[in-house]
């Protein structure tokens, strides 16, 4: 009976959570300049050039109703299947949808009907734009914690992004193993999201704005590790990190000192064992990064040269979609002296961003993304 009123309990706050975020970017948030702090605002930096170009093709009401925390554009994407977890007013899934082109496709879930009815209202807008005969984009409604209740089936995706949502989910375990069932072996979960310093006080999980404001649920980056070995991902790569400032006094009063950042990992639905270092040789055929690919902070392959990568990352690229993209040196033998040496491995936001500034001091704080939808859809 206690274990009945357990689950029923946390059943019961999991709705209110669900509630409140639904009526907060449902009814109180109405477009970007809403939001009560900078967690989800920064200052544009510079884009590829393709993928400014796929952002111009996004509707302005799109755009205006987008309140994520990064650009979540990983590579290696024509004609992949893509789900995007909270795909709110589908800023990301209509970009996404140029770059799989017409042979991919793009899915995304969201819990709020504002949000939705957004996004499905510029399908047609969307496709005649960008003259696919027929649509290449769907949105389901739904939780990110329950994609196959959803209707999404088990191992259907290449990749999954997210893009400041999974801190919004009261059980981010369970977003995890969901993700994890539904896409593809070699698949990837890319995801850009708010962490802390440390694992935040039952005030601020409580506080409506700050849950709202995707700060009272924020994940400490430690426990992104565990749950991700818990769950059967690879270990986090790190891709990116940038300070978050809240700049409202009110709010920063209940943090306290607690302190948080953006950061983009991307993690792996790969084999598990001991897969040896060896040397790749990146071939330069993949868009947008033809001549050097920032795979995670620790690695950029720049193309037709030899780098020595650790055990895992050799896994990930034998078992994922960018096993053509590299040449494996030797092929299933042991790795010779030759070759770029790896950095030490990062998977600390925060000491990212202390690397950062102390290679150009100022450029890894102000805020948590890498675009906002006022610069990126100019």
């Amino acid at each position: 009976m206690a274990e009945e009123k357990s689950a029923r309990t946390k059943d019961v706050v999991d709705s209110t959570v669900h509630l409140d975020v639904k009526d907060y970017y449902g009814r109180v948030l109405k477009k970007t300049s809403d939001l009560k702090s900078n967690a989800c605002v920064a200052p544009s930096q510079p884009l590829p050039a393709f993928i400014r170009q796929a952002l111009k093709n996004v509707h302005p009401e799109v755009c205006a109703r987008y309140y994520g925390c990064g650009l979540v554009v990983p590579e290696c994407l024509e004609g992949c299947r893509i789900l995007d977890l909270g795909s709110g007013s589908g800023r990301d899934c209509y970009m996404l949808s140029q770059l799989v082109g017409e042979k991919g496709h793009i899915t995304g879930i969201d819990m709020t009907e504002d949000q939705l009815k957004v996004a499905r209202t510029y399908v047609d807008y969307h496709m005649q734009k960008f003259a696919y005969k027929k649509p290449n984009v769907s949105f389901v409604q739904g939780y990110i914690e329950a994609l196959t209740e959803a209707g999404l089936e088990k191992n259907s995706f290449d990749i999954i992004i997210s893009n400041c949502v999974v801190n919004l989910s009261p059980d981010k375990k369970r977003v995890l193993t969901e993700a994890y069932s539904v896409l593809k072996d070699g698949g990837e979960l890319y995801f850009s999201d708010v962490y802390s310093s440390g694992r935040v006080t039952e005030e601020i999980k409580n506080h409506k704005v700050l849950w709202g404001e995707c700060l009272g649920g924020a994940l400490w980056w430690k426990d992104l590790l565990l749950l991700a070995e818990e769950v059967g991902f690879s270990t986090p790569r790190l891709v990116t990190a940038s300070v978050i400032t809240v700049d409202n006094k009110e709010l920063q009063d209940i943090l306290g000192d607690f302190r948080f950042v953006s950061a983009t990992y991307r993690l792996f639905k790969i084999p598990k064992g001991n897969t040896k270092p060896c040397q790749v040789m990146y071939n330069g055929n993949i868009t947008g990064v033809e001549d050097s690919f920032l795979f995670d902070c620790q690695y950029t392959f720049k193309v037709d040269e030899v780098v020595e990568i650790d055990g895992e990352l050799a896994s990930i690229l034998t078992h994922s979609r960018f096993v053509e993209d590299f040449s494996f040196k030797p092929p299933g033998g042991p790795c010779g002296p030759s070759g770029v040496r790896p950095k030490a491995g990062c998977v600390d936001p925060f000491e990212l961003v202390l690397q950062l500034e102390k290679r150009s001091p100022g450029s890894a704080t102000g805020g948590c993304c890498s675009t906002r939808s006022a610069a990126c859809c100019q």
